[in-house]
């Protein structure tokens, strides 16, 4: 089914190509190619404004993951019963914030799509409020990293080391 990624930002140039190149490995990885996925990148007010509505916090963040499915298990995949919930449901990027959070030594591209992947892995059910999910959640981010850098060449780490109930 369909990728689709927008850009409703003008802070931040996005290279589109190839964070969609990645996310597309990405989906055969996870084998969620046949759902729906839409990554949004917003700046810092428009992500600060969603957080807050839906978080409860008043301040920019990296990524917010809206999932179709709710309540699913961590790693579980959606059961549709019908064609229109093949659908894993959107991913809000806050690019400015990813930006201003990129040491000089980190490639912004890298950080933009391991923060795509840490929002899809929310999206089939991981979390990390306890330490036990965080752990679930990092193993899961450094499985699909690592194969996703063998099938391109890359050498991206998680970002949930460190996290541990941030989001």
């Amino acid at each position: 089914m369909s990728l689709v990624i927008r850009n409703l930002q003008r802070v931040i140039p996005i290279r589109r190509a190839p964070l969609r190149s990645k996310i597309e490995i990405v989906r055969r990885i996870l084998g969620v190619q046949e759902f729906d996925l839409g990554i949004i990148c917003v700046d810092n007010k428009n992500i600060q404004h969603i957080n807050r509505i839906y978080r409860d916090r008043n301040v920019p963040t990296d990524v917010l993951s809206f999932p179709f499915h709710e309540n699913l298990k961590a790693g579980e995949f959606p059961q549709p019963d019908f064609p229109d919930d093949y659908n894993l449901g959107d991913i809000f990027l806050g690019v400015e914030y990813i930006f201003q959070q990129c040491k000089e030594s980190e490639d912004y591209n890298d950080i933009l799509t391991v923060t795509a992947i840490h929002g899809l892995c929310h999206l089939l059910g991981f979390t990390h409020h306890t330490e036990a999910e965080w752990q679930q959640m990092f193993q899961k981010e450094k499985a699909v990293l690592d194969e996703l850098g063998r099938r391109t060449g890359t050498r991206l780490q998680p970002l949930t080391r460190g996290l541990f109930g941030s989001c």
